[in-house]
């Protein structure tokens, strides 16, 4: 385990803002915990009492339908945060919460002390609200898309919104670009609101034209101008 979690936490948006000395405060480091590969952080949790910030790592948040399918509504990157986000106690309505794949580090709050922090640094506080908005502000893209766009037009839009949220990228040339892949098939599936079979398809098109390829560990854009919506 590292041994400065916080200055390393400190790179992302919502602790950005605060000094050094400010960051030290927090003792993050005594809320530092990581998970292997499959590991879940919560199951179905009542009355969780804990929202966490990722260091490392990506999470699969999702539910169990009706017939105890897990059915994935978002995968979370670090600097992503998750749990209670509304800061209140309640059941989080089913919701489990999974690493994806190893190497996965979180820092995690009680609701009593997150919320005493923000409290005591209103530019945090700020921060946090305009970061649970642009949250909400992209779900609610993702219902437009999936009320109004074709399938393949949501595919190219996620791929697009993969591409600038990533912040680990590997520029190959002017326009090619690798960033890392750990999404399935069936889980871009379910945040796009179409089959498993229907994203290997398109997927399949767009490697044909040149367009894309991908390997287990990465998605590779081999032509960046041909991945708009108006060429592709």
């Amino acid at each position: 385990m590292d041994t400065d979690h916080g200055i390393l936490l400190k790179k992302f948006d919502l602790w950005a803002e605060l000094s050094v000395e400010e960051y030290k405060d927090l003792h993050v480091l005594d809320n530092y915990k990581e998970f292997k590969e499959g590991e879940y952080v919560y199951f179905e949790a009542f009355n969780h009492n804990q929202i966490y910030f990722i260091k490392n790592g990506y999470i699969r948040i999702g539910f169990l339908d009706k017939d105890g399918n897990q059915l994935v509504k978002d995968i979370l990157k670090p600097g992503d945060f998750f749990g209670q986000i509304g800061l209140e106690r309640n059941n989080l309505n089913g919701e489990f919460a999974q690493t994806v794949k190893s190497g996965v580090s979180l820092c995690s709050f009680t609701i009593e002390n997150f919320t005493a922090l923000l409290k005591n640094k209103p530019q945090l506080a700020i921060k946090y609200s305009k970061l649970i908005g642009l949250r909400m502000k992209r779900f609610e893209n993702r219902l437009i898309n999936i009320l109004q766009k074709d399938a393949k037009t949501r595919l190219l839009l996620f791929l697009e919104q993969l591409l600038k949220e990533s912040k680990v990228r590997k520029q190959v040339s002017e326009k090619e670009v690798h960033i890392p892949n750990y999404l399935t098939h069936a889980e871009i599936g379910q945040l796009i609101g179409t089959s498993r079979q229907t994203v290997t398809t398109l997927l399949n098109e767009l490697e044909d034209k040149g367009i894309i390829s991908t390997t287990r560990k990465e998605l590779r854009f081999l032509d960046l101008p041909s991945l708009s919506l108006s060429t592709a």
